[in-house]
C-alpha cells in the first residue's frame, strides 16, 4: 500500500484523518533530529497492524509531504 501523507508534528494526540486522496497524520513528537519521522513510523504501524520493518519513508523524510510504503 502506498500512501500520501501531510504530517503535522507537536499535535496534541496521535491521530490520523482522511483528507480526500491524502491522509493527515497528526503527531505528537517534534519534526527535529528525525523524531517526528520516527513516530511516524511507529505509529503507521500500529494503526495498520504491521511491523515497523513495513512501513518505509520512501520520499518526503524531510517534508511534511511524504510518500510511505506499507507493506505486511
Amino acid at each position: 500500500m502506498i500512501l500520501e501523507i501531510k504530517v503535522i508534528p507537536n499535535a496534541k494526540k496521535n491521530v490520523i484523518k482522511k483528507d480526500g486522496d491524502r491522509y493527515k497524520v497528526y503527531l505528537t513528537a517534534p519534526a527535529v533530529d528525525g523524531k517526528a519521522n520516527k513516530k511516524l513510523v511507529e505509529f503507521l504501524s500500529e494503526h495498520f497492524g504491521v511491523r515497523k520493518s513495513g512501513v518505509f519513508i520512501k520520499m518526503g523524510v524531510k517534508s511534511r509531504y511524504k510518500v510511505v510504503v506499507i507493506r505486511g
